[in-house]
């Protein structure tokens, strides 16, 4: 994965080729490392060790607009090993509510997969749709917490 930040909090967390992927980041990467980033690379270490680290303790700075920040916020709230729909987020949305689509572009525009989970939020009927990294790792993030899908 690519963690960016300002120096002082986290803007971006993508994996390797997902849409989106800032390639020319690449060239930016800094050493020693700012506070900030080795805190989000403890945090997904512990992630994938299969521990609930807390987000909280990390500063977020994802850039949005005051709608995608509204959803990345919901985001926030879903609980680890729970799921959600891009019809429910859009529910919650009120007033005006949202059309689930306008949802889903703004869960797809999360620049800090993982750590804001967008791969908790599913289709309608629970289906498996939509992952700027690809369905087969937001299929492996959700059995990693526990959530049982049905066979690809």
């Amino acid at each position: 994965m690519l963690l960016a930040s300002t120096g002082g909090a986290l803007t971006g967390a993508w994996f390797e080729n997902q849409k989106g992927f800032p390639h020319a980041a690449l060239q930016w990467l800094q050493a020693p490392a700012p506070p900030v980033l080795s805190a989000a690379r403890r945090w997904l270490d512990n992630y994938f060790a299969g521990l609930r680290p807390d987000i909280s303790k990390i500063p977020l700075a994802p850039r949005g607009t005051p709608f995608q920040q509204r959803v990345w916020n919901m985001l926030r709230a879903i609980p680890y090993g729970r799921t959600t729909t891009y019809g429910a987020l859009a529910q919650r949305l009120a007033p005006p509510r949202m059309a689930a689509q306008a949802v889903g572009g703004a869960v797809g525009r999360n620049p800090l997969s993982i750590i804001i989970p967008c791969h908790r939020v599913l289709g309608s009927g629970g289906a498996l749709t939509g992952y700027a990294a690809g369905l087969d790792i937001k299929r492996r993030l959700l059995q990693h917490e526990g959530i049982h899908l049905p066979p690809a």
